[in-house]
């Protein structure tokens, strides 16, 4: 059972920047893929940000493009999401979710693809 634990979330003017964490309790947390979602009051879950197991590849979905940056650390069995350019539509809680070992790279946008879930962080950012 892998435990993920986010952090960072924040309230931020329109243009700031913020940086999410998420610590993993498990070492087979380098075995897979992680990825960002985020999901508005109202609206459905939606793919943010995913890198592969070793970080070598990243996907990005097209309204946080040059804005938003994943990353990882294996060593720290954390993965990260460093936020630009915040927009009032950004404001959305985030969730870290960790790829089920059975799914491939190209499915990284499917949130039925993701075998576990962290609780969430708050992201609100004013006009």
């Amino acid at each position: 059972q892998v435990q993920l634990v986010e952090s960072g979330g924040g309230l931020v003017q329109a243009g700031g920047s913020l940086s999410l964490s998420c610590a993993a309790s498990e070492r087979t947390f380098s075995n897979r893929a992680m990825a960002w979602f985020r999901q508005a009051p109202g609206k459905e879950r939606e793919f943010v940000a995913a890198v592969s197991s070793r970080g070598y590849n990243t996907n990005y979905a097209d309204s946080v493009k040059g804005r938003f940056t994943i990353s990882r650390d294996n060593a720290e069995n954390t993965v990260y999401l460093q936020m630009n350019g915040l927009k009032p539509e950004d404001t959305a809680v985030y969730y870290c979710a960790a790829l089920s070992t059975r799914s491939i790279w190209s499915q990284v946008q499917l949130p039925r693809e993701y075998d576990y879930w962290g609780q969430g962080t708050q992201v609100t950012v004013s006009s």
